[in-house]
């Protein structure tokens, strides 16, 4: 079962933000069809275990906490044995857990926000990667997602940076992941985008966040969809 490995050599991005979200919709929609999504907090700080062990996290979601660069291969394959999708939040560093976690992924998705020092981060991050995939003798797919910009504007420095993510030969998702305060709820109190009181967080905010959300989620789908078509091929 394909495994994604969110990452980033700096923090502050919105990694646990993201493997939350994307652990919560792609439960969401397997529930019904008992589905499993394994979450593997491998971040010393464990924000994605302090998510998953609240009311509210959804019941077909496997939490592996307390990863690190010794237990997180076994974790990865364990995890690959009983559920559909895995997802992997890793520390904002580059580690011997770090590099273990990308060996075993199938998809990587680099984090990065509009800024001069995430852009160079994004890139170190890009060849870390390639540099695994040389090591192990093949290709691992990797995909930028924006996050944290804001809902006002696109700015002309957002604009820059998106386009040197770009031309450094880092391909982007479609969908950004604005500044919504709905996801700072989701991470701060537990539950999911669905469970949110529209009249805490505001209505045309969460029904954005969660439109936001599931584009994101089936641009992931079909890359892995892709991904795998490819090996098989």
């Amino acid at each position: 079962m394909p495994t994604i490995v969110v990452a980033s050599s700096k923090g502050g991005v919105g990694k646990t933000t993201l493997a939350i979200l994307l652990s919560s919709e792609l439960a969401r929609q397997g529930k019904d069809k008992g589905i499993y999504v394994s979450l593997i907090d491998a971040d010393p700080n464990q924000h994605s275990a302090r998510w998953a062990s609240r009311d509210g996290c959804p019941e077909n979601i496997k939490l592996k906490k307390g990863s690190n660069e010794e237990t997180i291969i076994d974790d990865i394959e364990s995890a690959v044995e009983e559920s559909a999708f895995v997802i992997v939040d890793l520390e904002g560093t580059a580690s011997m857990a770090v590099a273990s976690a990308i060996s075993r992924a199938d998809l990587v998705i680099i984090l990065c926000q509009g800024s001069d020092d995430d852009a160079v981060e994004a890139v170190k991050t890009f060849k870390m990667i390639g540099r695994q995939g040389k090591v192990l003798q093949r290709e691992i797919p990797s995909v930028a997602l924006f996050t944290r910009k804001s809902a006002a504007i696109t700015s002309r420095t957002f604009k820059h940076y998106y386009n040197e993510i770009v031309n450094a030969g880092i391909e982007v998702f479609d969908t950004v992941l604005i500044e919504r305060d709905p996801y700072k709820a989701v991470k701060s109190f537990g539950s999911t985008l669905h469970d949110l009181d529209p009249k805490d967080v505001g209505i045309a905010g969460t029904k954005k966040a969660i439109a936001e959300v599931h584009k994101l989620t089936e641009e992931v789908k079909i890359r892995l969809k892709q991904i795998i078509s490819k090996g098989e091929g």
